[in-house]
């Protein structure tokens, strides 16, 4: 839930990320997160919204903490 984490999450997960092709979406589920916490978003979400811009989507973000983290990012330009 750290920053730290966030970004060795999306630095892990960034060969996975490079075979993507143009015309894909990426889609980001929140299905069974439970707490979700804007400085782990912001290291991990920032980045992926930077590379991949409209074509990502998010799911099952009916969850309070997620809504209001993605609130939070989206508010301060980061999602």
């Amino acid at each position: 839930m750290s920053r730290p984490a966030g970004r060795e999450a999306f630095l892990a997960f960034s060969p996975v990320l490079n075979e993507i092709k143009e015309d894909e979406t990426v889609v980001v589920d929140f299905e069974g997160v439970v707490a979700f916490a804007p400085s782990w978003g912001a290291e991990f979400l920032e980045p992926l919204t930077r590379k991949f811009k409209d074509r990502v989507v998010f799911l099952n973000t009916e969850n309070p903490s997620v809504k209001a983290t993605l609130e939070l990012l989206k508010e301060i330009g980061g999602v």
